[in-house]
């Protein structure tokens, strides 16, 4: 187990909610994003998959963020259904999520668009793998930094509404295992931690969020070494440079006879 301020204790309790199948996605061969907004690149997500832990590459981690919402009348229901409508509000600045029309409902697909170290923007996505009254789960795509599932949950804990954050993943290749190594651990935790303290807010408070992250596999699946192909970063880069490169139509001017 990593050692982390604000740790979790094993005590607390986990989430227990009931799984029905109307709120699973329908099992889909390629992703489809049927909603594009202006102004966003539609790369690294249509007609890719979706990837769990088994798919991906690096060593597998799972990290849990939680944030209790101490003074705020609120349920568990009224906090996810406020997450779920306002999920884009409560990233950070400088990353972006693209919600469709039809909300965070079971198989849907999202954009996302994220700014990692050098200003370099990723862009990806995931696919919304389940979604109930309180609770939602997304899986990544293909291409992906991270191989695996995000559920975001809220349930009640000695009379306070407790919203979590938890995290099951590898990197997706050898260049994002490198990077997770690096500097990707620090920013993804700052990422949900800001997202929790951004949600609290919502509701009038101001509290600190306890996580822990645990290693639970730390082999590396060599046999996905080849989902570099795939990767969202390199991919993004290449996309901003051919569009910066891209030569421009020569204007004419029509000849007047006469």
């Amino acid at each position: 187990m990593a050692s982390r301020d604000n740790q979790l204790t094993d005590d607390q309790p986990q989430l227990a909610a009931g799984r029905d199948l109307a709120n699973w996605a329908t099992a889909v061969r390629r992703l489809q994003v049927s909603e594009v907004p202006d102004g966003v690149d539609n790369i690294n997500v249509d007609g890719r998959r979706v990837v769990g832990v088994i798919q991906g590459f690096g060593q597998l981690w799972r990290k849990t963020y939680r944030i209790r919402l101490e003074g705020a009348a609120v349920t568990p229901a009224e906090v996810i259904s406020v997450w779920k409508a306002r999920f884009a509000s409560f990233w950070p600045a400088d990353s972006r999520f693209h919600s469709p029309q039809g909300g965070l409902a079971p198989g849907a697909v999202v954009l996302l668009d994220q700014l990692l170290p050098g200003h370099l923007r990723l862009s990806s996505g995931v696919m919304i793998l389940y979604a109930d009254a309180v609770s939602f789960t997304v899986m990544t795509a293909q291409g992906h930094p991270l191989a695996g599932w995000n559920t975001f949950s809220a349930f009640e804990e000695d009379g306070v509404t407790v919203a979590e954050v938890q995290v099951l993943m590898r990197a997706d290749d050898p260049l994002f295992e490198l990077g997770m190594v690096l500097f990707a651990h620090r920013m993804e935790d700052r990422l949900w931690q800001q997202t929790l303290h951004n949600l609290a807010a919502d509701f009038g408070v101001q509290a600190p969020v306890k996580y822990q992250s645990v290693r639970l596999d730390r082999r590396r699946q060599w046999s996905k070494a080849g989902n570099l192909w795939y990767n969202a970063a390199v991919r993004s880069a290449l996309h901003t440079l051919a569009a910066q490169v891209q030569p421009r139509r020569p204007t004419t001017t029509p000849i007047r006879h006469g």
